[in-house]
């Protein structure tokens, strides 16, 4: 049942996206990005832990989950450092899946022939 809820999330959070991309003049760059802001705010409302809680993987892996991850993060070090967890906690939290990004990018442009669409 976990693998059918989180494909059902996953599924769902990503069909949103391609209406947004088909249905509206925002660009998928700005789509992304609001994806990112959403899941910040769900998480600081207490919303987004339901969705995540329901969903497993097809809730962390989306680009709202990036946005949890950086809500729960920085909440974390906020109870631990104070303040300056602020500014490093979102930072703390996402590391590993900015190195892996960084990484596989930098990978992908190594080994792909760069070429201009027609």
């Amino acid at each position: 049942m976990e693998y059918l809820n989180a494909f059902l999330c996953g599924g769902l959070l990503c069909a949103v996206g391609q209406i947004f991309i088909d249905r509206t003049q925002l660009t998928p760059a700005r789509i992304l990005t609001g994806y990112v802001v959403a899941g910040v705010i769900l998480q600081a409302v207490g919303l987004y832990q339901h969705v995540v809680d329901w969903g497993g993987a097809g809730a962390t892996v989306p680009l709202l989950g990036f946005g949890y991850a950086l809500a729960k993060g920085v909440a974390k070090a906020v109870a631990e450092q104070g303040a300056l967890g602020i500014f490093t906690g979102g930072l703390t939290a996402t590391a590993g899946g900015i190195a892996a990004a960084v990484v596989f990018g930098l990978l992908a442009a190594l080994l792909a022939r760069p070429g201009y669409k027609r």
